[in-house]
């Protein structure tokens, strides 16, 4: 059989156009903008929260929880699953989930939990793994409206998924490894002992100031996507400062209120707004003096409600979880 036989210059010219045709592509690559995503804008995560490991921060939490609601039960502070705040809570948490998933791949394994505790306190937590509480001070005497709240559990929310008290656990790691080493060296010391008890520093934990931004920045977008207006959150910080006039609340005290704060929520608004106006908006309001049904209810305590789904909160309740526990 005869071999086709191709001359040096035939074999350059088809590698000029081989060469060419590759430069064109990557021209074209880099000449197609990357779509701009839609919504609120945000530093990526700091490398230090790397130090503390992430399955252990959230095994850490999921325990302290357990803790606190079993502390709470005993003390008949714990409200029951049937309660309407409870069934208020769980629902609107059910719509704000799923879109938890963009911020933070690991946030479709949380084992997601509510739970709603009986105290004056002007307080509501989320802890790394999705793990919810609010005290039904914040809620009744502030009497916020659904999207408040809303507001209130995308903020929290936002710091479990941005994982700042990672973050903030990972510098104090780095900084107590810097002070080991030294001393390490000195003969004063080791480095062994620089990761703590986690769960007893999610107690005490104090976010930054840029932390506390970013998680208004994100909770809204959360709740604009789950159908609830994020101009609540002007509201819900004018109704904060008038509460930290007598004797500051203990959110407060984490959550500093202020006119910078809602100035950088309002100038925000254009990014989140069309979110919230395409959004398909809650069948039911629990604002609006209706009867609540037993369609959120659940017999599991502190409402697990298993793995979480990929759906973007369009379709029912019971196709955006699955996997009761027991």
């Amino acid at each position: 059989m005869m071999k086709t036989m191709h001359s040096p210059g035939r074999r350059r010219q088809g590698g000029l156009r081989t060469l060419a045709l590759s430069l064109m592509l990557a021209l074209a690559s880099v000449a197609q903008p990357a779509l701009a995503r839609e919504g609120v804008k945000v530093e990526e995560p700091s490398f230090l929260s790397r130090l503390v490991p992430a399955e252990q921060l959230e095994a850490a939490a999921a325990q302290q929880f357990s803790q606190m609601a079993t502390e709470a039960k005993k003390q008949n502070a714990l409200l029951p699953d049937n309660h309407p705040q409870v069934i208020r809570l769980r629902a609107i948490a059910r719509r704000i989930i799923p879109f938890s998933l963009e911020w933070n791949k690991r946030a479709s394994q949380w084992q997601w939990q509510v739970m709603v505790l009986n105290s004056k306190e002007l307080n509501a937590f989320c802890m790394p793994g999705g793990k919810i509480a609010f005290y039904t001070g914040i809620l009744e005497q502030l009497n916020l409206t659904d999207d408040e709240v809303a507001m209130v559990m995308g903020h929290e929310i936002a710091h479990a998924l941005r994982e700042h008290a990672r973050s903030r656990m990972g510098k104090t790691t780095a900084t107590r490894l810097g002070a080991g080493l030294l001393s390490s060296m000195l003969g004063l010391g080791n480095v062994g002992d620089t990761l703590l008890n986690y769960g007893s520093q999610l107690l005490t934990l104090k976010f930054s100031r840029g932390d506390e931004s970013e998680a208004d920045l994100v909770g809204m977008e959360l709740a604009a996507r789950a159908g609830y207006d994020p101009r609540a959150g002007v509201s819900l910080w004018n109704k904060m400062s008038a509460a930290s006039k007598g004797a500051p609340p203990q959110w407060l005290s984490t959550h500093p209120s202020g006119p910078a704060r809602i100035k950088e929520i309002q100038a925000n608004l254009p990014q989140v707004m069309p979110l919230y106006e395409r959004a398909p908006k809650p069948d039911q309001r629990f604002d609006a003096g209706r009867k609540v049904g037993a369609a959120y209810l659940t017999m599991e305590p502190l409402a697990y409600w298993g793995v979480a789904g990929t759906a973007a909160g369009r379709g029912s309740v019971g196709a955006m979880f699955h996997g009761d526990a027991h």
